[in-house]
């Protein structure tokens, strides 16, 4: 079995958990988030904790899974996740027009991109980022798409990274022999 899966999760002051037969939903004070039971897993609210338990015949891979999911979502409720992103190159920027996020990353058109329910996009500079949310998972998706709507290049690593990204520079042309 999982070492991992074996840990319980504290349930912080504020957050409520319940579980059903085919669920998982956690409610706190910024959102409230469910996941489906994954197969041979349980999941039992004991007192302030979480425990998640599996067959120990089958020796179910996904018991660990279970347990990380339950606890992004107690962390997500509570706390929320959130990542930053960097647009570096001459021009490039970014701006808030109400709930859509307007980008100029070199091409012949602004980039719009709407943001889904639970996520919240701040621009802090022209050229900083930060995506926060209930949902690891959706935080991480929506850093990614707008991430691939122009990733960092490798010659002069133009493009939009997230923060603390290193990108492995390449020599480029080197000057002509006479």
């Amino acid at each position: 079995m999982s070492r991992m899966g074996k840990r319980p999760v504290a349930i912080p002051a504020g957050v409520t958990v319940t579980v059903d037969e085919t669920t998982v939903k956690v409610k706190g004070p910024k959102a409230e988030l469910s996941h489906p039971i994954l197969p041979g897993t349980y999941v039992k609210v004991e007192g302030a904790e979480v425990q998640v338990t599996a067959d120990k015949i089958t020796r179910n891979p996904m018991f660990g899974t279970m347990r990380a999911q339950v606890a992004n979502m107690v962390q997500g409720v509570s706390a929320g996740f959130s990542k930053n992103l960097e647009i570096v190159g001459t021009g490039y920027r970014a701006q808030m027009e109400g709930q859509k996020l307007v980008l100029q990353l070199g091409f012949s058109h602004p980039v719009h991109f709407d943001s889904p329910a639970g996520i919240t996009i701040s621009v802090a500079s022209p050229t900083k980022l930060t995506i926060s949310g209930a949902s690891k998972y959706m935080v991480g998706q929506v850093a990614a798409i707008i991430r691939g709507f122009r990733p960092p290049e490798p010659y002069k690593g133009k493009g939009v990274k997230y923060e603390g990204e290193f990108i492995r520079r390449k020599a480029g042309k080197a000057a002509g022999s006479a």
